[in-house]
């Protein structure tokens, strides 16, 4: 059965993810490293580096779709993390499979 302790285990548990998601960084890089953007694992955007030679082109839809990249690469990362440390705490619910 899964009872009040198992709960509160739980919540504890979470809570502990979540202090090591906003602790753990990774970076969505896009054009071949011309843009970086580091966020967090609970996707907080944390820099967002844009290299002076994309930025010497003055070609805005192409600096904003490199930045759009490279932050959803960034996120998607971001996910994969999540997801992993989600794995570990999740309590076995009978009927969640």
């Amino acid at each position: 059965m899964f009872g009040l302790d198992k709960l509160k285990d739980f919540k504890k548990n979470a809570e502990a993810a979540k202090q090591r998601l906003d602790s753990i960084t990774v970076e969505g890089v896009a054009g071949s490293d011309l843009v970086k953007v580091t966020c967090t694992a609970s996707k907080k955007i944390i820099a967002v580096d844009i290299n002076e030679s994309v930025l010497r082109t003055g070609l805005k839809p192409d600096i904003d779709k490199l930045v759009m990249e490279a932050m959803n690469n960034a996120l998607q990362q971001a996910d994969s993390v999540t997801e992993s440390e989600m794995r570990g705490i999740m309590p076995n619910i009978p009927g969640l499979g």
